[in-house]
């Protein structure tokens, strides 16, 4: 694997395209303000769990609470995104994660905090979350247009494995010398600025797509629409298998540090932080000269396989650093490469409840695979959880070569988002027209891609 070269002036221009746009650039702004304080609170949250219990299944069990509402309400706050004013449904979620952050940082620091107390406050997070990423994902197409959206969605990325990187390093130093209530502490105060940058937007230049007038069946709709559409239904099944066995580094990697490597805190978060420094790598490759379609989703995939089976091997935490930065490169890859191919391939009206589904797949499986993972661990060794996500990577990049050659026409497989947009949704729909969904491109006689979960 290469790193990026050094970018000339074009090649910047390219890479920071969509940051020409004011709006989000006053968003990236108040993202990368807040992004560092909730990866501090997640390393302080898997490091609380692991001293109070010392138990790698409790620690499961907690990010399964966090996850569990996403799973079940996910796919419902995708409908409840397609109905709404997105920018004000996550000026309201956003500041309900801030007063979360704030009573598990006074808690912590009070020296009262108690395990079911961590229990409680990670099950409301997850719901919070059910209901905003859906919001947050979609808006994105909203500020910067169609022309734009990859680049956005790869800068997002971006800054939030920066944040990955800086952020756990930071809050393994602060758990060291003041404990961990001061990430939480910290945390909620950085969502002043996300909330303050979605407040000040100026909303002549959004486009927001129309919202749907509520009624019955709408989330069943959803389901059937990505049910019957392979083109979102294989992207979706790839991410559902990953994200129960691969995506479980809140589990795996407290334990890998601990007891495979025998390192503390500051080991546990440099790790997170090399995932991190990797990603910004993969993330700045992608936003240049990425693409979207089935086939980068399966060579994504491959090499992030590839990349878990080596930390799972790594004998010492300097090569552990090294295969995690590896895993943060090939694991933006893939996120990006599926996030865009769903929002280009979605009809407007659709589009908040297939990225509920994006988010169910991601996240709402871990309470399926944190505790089994943990389980795992608990009878084996931290190595052979991380192992077990390798696995998954190879066998969801064979599933996903052999359905696409199936199930989906050539212009699906692979090429820029220009390319998909214009095969999945036709030519750009004039104003009466906004919210028509796109044809099905499904070729005669190919059953319907089943087993999504939503």
């Amino acid at each position: 694997m290469t790193m990026p070269r050094a970018l000339s002036a074009e090649g910047r221009s390219v890479t920071f395209a969509a940051l020409s746009n004011p709006n989000y650039r006053r968003y990236f702004r108040g993202q990368a303000v807040s992004v560092i304080g909730t990866w501090m609170q997640m390393t302080a949250q898997a490091w609380l769990v692991v001293s109070i219990t010392g138990s790698s299944t409790a620690l499961g069990l907690v990010i399964a609470l966090q996850t569990l509402p996403v799973l079940l309400l996910g796919p419902y706050g995708g409908v409840i995104a397609d109905r709404v004013d997105k920018r004000r449904l996550m000026v309201a979620l956003q500041s309900a994660m801030g007063v979360q952050a704030l009573i598990m940082g006074l808690l912590t620091v009070s020296g009262h905090v108690q395990y079911w107390e961590l229990c409680v406050l990670a099950a409301l997070l997850g719901l919070n979350n059910a209901f905003e990423n859906p919001a947050r994902q979609s808006f994105v197409l909203e500020m910067v247009g169609p022309e734009h959206l990859r680049n956005a969605v790869s800068l997002n990325t971006l800054l939030v494995n920066v944040a990955r990187a800086v952020g756990p390093a930071v809050a393994g130093i602060l758990i060291a010398g003041v404990g961990e209530g001061w990430c939480f502490l910290i945390n909620a105060a950085s969502f002043a600025g996300v909330v303050s940058s979605l407040i000040r937007l100026d909303r002549s230049k959004l486009s927001p797509s129309k919202p749907i007038v509520r009624a019955r069946g709408q989330l069943r709709e959803g389901l059937s629409y990505v049910s019957t559409t392979p083109q979102l239904g294989i992207p979706l099944l790839m991410m559902a298998i990953t994200g129960i066995f691969a995506y479980e580094f809140q589990v795996t990697l407290p334990l890998f540090a601990h007891t495979s490597l025998h390192s503390g805190p500051e080991g546990f978060g440099f790790l997170t932080a090399a995932m991190g420094v990797g990603a910004v790598g993969g993330a700045l490759r992608v936003a240049t000269s990425g693409t979207t379609g089935i086939r980068p989703l399966v060579r994504a995939a491959t090499g992030f396989g590839v990349a878990i089976l080596l930390t799972a091997v790594a004998p010492s935490l300097p090569l552990a650093l090294i295969t995690m930065a590896m895993a943060g490169w090939t694991s933006v890859t893939y996120m990006t490469t599926g996030n865009t191919t769903l929002q280009l391939t979605a009809a407007p009206t659709m589009r908040g409840r297939v990225m509920s589904l994006w988010f169910v797949a991601f996240q709402g499986t871990t309470p399926i695979g944190g505790p089994l993972i943990g389980w795992i661990i608990a009878a084996s060794s931290p190595r052979l959880g991380l192992g077990l996500g390798a696995v998954a990577c190879f066998a969801v990049a064979i599933l996903g070569t052999v359905a696409s050659r199936r199930l989906i026409r050539p212009e699906f497989l692979g090429g820029d988002e220009s390319e998909i947009a214009a095969a999945a949704i036709g030519p750009a729909p004039s104003s009466d027209a906004d919210d028509a969904p796109p044809p099905l491109r499904r070729p005669a006689g190919a059953p319907a891609l089943q087993g999504t979960r939503g």
